[in-house]
C-alpha cells in the first residue's frame, strides 16, 4: 500500500494524471466550444459518459478543466469539483441547485456581503425565505430550523468580523434534518480546513484568492460529496456555468506554490496582529489565530494554520481620520478582494449595517487588512505612521 502523501507533496501532484498532462509537467491550455468525433459510435460514448470528465462540449469542461477539478478534490476532498467565473456565482449557483420556491434557507448572519444580497434580492424574489443567524449559535441553531428548512450556510471565519464557526456540531444538527450543508471556505483555502471532515456537503471557493494567488483571475469552485455531486453538476451545466481555460491553467499554477504563500501570509499576518494588538489605537484584534477574536477554540481545534485576512477593531475614529490613515499608506493598497501576493487595507465604520441577526457594539471602526508578502517591518512601520496620521486628525477635533 502506497503511504499517504503529505500536504506539500499533494499540492505539487494533484491534477497531473498523464491523461491530462499529455506527459508534460503542466496540463495545456486546451480551448474548445466544439469537438469532433470520428464516428457514430465515439460520440455516443462521449455522450453517456459527459458526466464522467469525458470531452463532449466545451461547457463540459477539457482536460485543463479536468485536471484542475481532481486537484481540487485531491486536496479538499469531495468526490467532484464544479467551476464558476467567480466565487459569488459558486455560492449563488451552490444555492439554487438545492432550494426551489416554498423552502427556507439559514444563513450565517457574518456572510460575504454579496451572498446577503443574492438571498434578500434574488432568492426572496423566488419565494425563498432566508433567516439569518448568529454565527455563534451553536446547539441553538436547532431552534431556527423549519420543516422546509434545506439548506444551512456557512462562512467560517466570518467576512469581516472574523468569527469562527463550531462547523461539526452545525453540520450534525442540520444533518439529522437531511440537510444541505454548504460552507464558504475561501478563507482557509483547500489546505487549512477540511470541510468533509467535519461534515459540510458542499464547500465553496472563491478561486480568485489565495488559489490563484495574484490578483489576476476570477474563479469559483463547489466541490460537493456522493450525496450531493451528481445535483449540484447537472443543475450548475443547465443554468450555463462554465470557465475559461486559461483562467483555470493560471488557477492551477497558483495551487503549485500555495502552501508555501499561505505560511509566509501567516507568519507576516502574526507577526503585524501581535504588533496591532500592544497599539492604544487598537481596542482588540479579529485574528482567528489569537484568543481575542470569537470561536479562538474552534480554530485551534478544526485548523491547520491560517492566512493574511483578518480585522482590527479601533478605540476610536471618524471618517476624516480614518481617510488621512488610508490614503497616505504606502504598501497597503486600497481594494476589495484579497488573497493575492500584496498588502490591503479597507475601513467600516458601521459594520451593523451589514448584519440583523448580530448586533454588535464596537468601540470604533474596524480596519480589515491584508498582509501579503512583503516585509513585515516595512508594513508595520506603514501601519504606524498611519495611525500618526489618524491621531492627528483626533487630536485636532478634541
Amino acid at each position: 500500500m502506497a503511504n499517504k502523501k503529505a500536504l506539500d507533496t499533494k499540492i505539487i501532484t494533484a491534477g497531473r494524471s498523464k491523461k491530462w498532462t499529455q506527459h508534460l509537467v503542466n496540463p495545456p491550455v486546451s480551448r474548445a466550444s466544439t469537438v469532433v468525433f470520428d464516428s457514430v459510435a465515439e460520440m455516443k460514448h462521449a455522450t453517456a459518459n459527459r458526466a464522467n470528465q469525458a470531452l463532449f462540449y466545451g461547457r463540459r469542461g477539457t482536460n485543463t478543466h479536468f485536471a484542475f477539478q481532481d486537484a481540487m478534490v485531491e486536496l479538499e476532498g469531495g468526490v467532484g469539483c464544479a467551476l464558476y467565473p467567480c466565487g459569488t456565482a459558486a455560492i449563488s449557483n451552490a444555492i439554487l441547485s438545492f432550494v426551489k420556491t416554498g423552502d427556507h434557507l439559514l444563513m450565517v448572519d457574518g456572510a460575504y456581503e454579496p451572498t446577503r444580497d443574492f438571498c434578500d434580492k434574488v432568492l426572496a424574489k423566488m419565494g425563498v425565505e432566508t433567516t439569518y443567524y448568529d454565527p455563534m449559535i451553536g446547539e441553538g441553531i436547532r431552534d431556527l430550523i423549519r420543516p422546509n428548512t434545506t439548506v444551512l450556510f456557512l462562512e467560517s471565519p466570518c467576512s469581516i468580523t472574523m468569527e469562527v464557526q463550531d462547523v461539526p456540531t452545525l453540520a450534525n444538527i442540520a444533518h439529522e434534518q437531511d440537510i444541505v450543508v454548504m460552507l464558504d471556505n475561501t478563507w482557509a483555502s483547500p489546505i487549512n480546513f477540511q470541510p468533509f471532515e467535519h461534515g459540510v456537503d458542499i464547500s465553496i471557493q472563491a478561486a480568485t484568492k489565495y488559489i490563484v494567488g495574484h490578483s489576476d483571475v476570477m474563479l469559483g469552485t463547489a466541490t460537493a460529496n456522493e450525496r450531493c455531486w451528481d445535483q449540484l453538476r447537472e443543475h450548475s451545466y443547465l443554468m450555463g456555468q462554465c470557465t475559461s481555460p486559461d483562467d483555470v491553467y493560471l488557477a492551477m499554477r497558483g495551487l503549485r506554490t500555495l502552501g508555501v504563500r499561505l505560511r509566509q501570509h501567516e507568519e507576516n499576518s502574526l507577526k503585524v496582529a501581535r504588533w496591532l494588538a500592544e497599539r492604544p489605537e487598537v481596542d482588540h484584534v479579529r485574528h482567528p489565530a489569537l484568543p481575542s477574536c470569537e470561536g479562538h477554540e474552534f480554530y485551534l481545534r478544526d485548523f491547520k494554520g491560517c492566512n493574511g485576512l483578518f480585522s482590527v477593531v479601533l478605540n476610536r475614529g471618524n471618517t476624516e481620520a480614518l481617510t488621512a490613515l488610508l490614503d497616505g499608506m504606502a504598501h497597503f493598497s486600497m481594494g476589495y478582494s484579497w488573497g493575492g501576493f500584496e498588502s490591503l487595507i479597507l475601513a467600516n465604520e458601521n459594520i451593523n449595517s451589514l448584519r440583523t441577526a448580530t448586533k454588535k457594539v464596537f468601540a470604533g471602526p474596524i480596519l480589515r487588512l491584508h498582509i501579503g508578502l512583503e516585509d513585515a517591518d516595512d508594513l508595520i512601520r506603514d501601519l504606524e505612521q498611519g495611525f500618526e496620521r489618524l491621531n492627528a486628525v483626533l487630536q485636532a477635533k478634541s
